[in-house]
């Protein structure tokens, strides 16, 4: 695995443990992807604003993180979608993750909330077996 262009002590991300799900608070967006590029870490963003239901926040992660055509559209194929085949994909370098403006409509209420961040801590995780870093910041609308 190459090392990264700096180390993480250097960056933006030095006091985030390396397998988190938080609110993004003080972070930018700009800053967190280019933290993610100086370290050589994937930036995943997705910018939920438009969804009101649980099936517009998965079709949007989907096209926004470029997952398969085949991506099933539920929590299940997210959930494997943010780890084994990445993991079969070879050495991954670390993973900077932003879902900003999760909706807090009635069709996705709070429970919807907790079930999609819980997909992304799960993942988190998944990779910190794996000594891989998995940082995931969220914001609601």
């Amino acid at each position: 695995m190459e090392t990264p262009l700096r180390q993480e002590q250097d960056t933006l991300l030095r006091g985030v443990r390396p397998n988190i799900v938080q609110s993004i608070r003080a972070f930018r967006v700009h800053d967190l992807q280019e933290t993610a590029r100086v370290l050589g870490q994937h930036f995943l963003y997705a910018n939920l604003a438009h969804a009101q239901t649980k099936q517009d926040v998965l079709e949007l992660i989907a096209t926004q993180f470029t997952f398969p055509a085949h991506f099933g559209k539920n929590f299940d194929a997210l959930y494997d979608c943010m780890t084994d085949p990445l993991h079969k994909a070879g050495p991954q370098p670390g993973f900077v993750v932003v879902l900003e403006q999760i909706p807090a409509t009635v069709k996705f209420d709070k429970e919807a909330r907790e079930q999609l961040l819980d997909i992304f801590r799960d993942a988190a995780d998944y990779w910190s077996d794996r000594k891989i870093a998995f940082r995931c910041f969220y914001s609601f609308l």
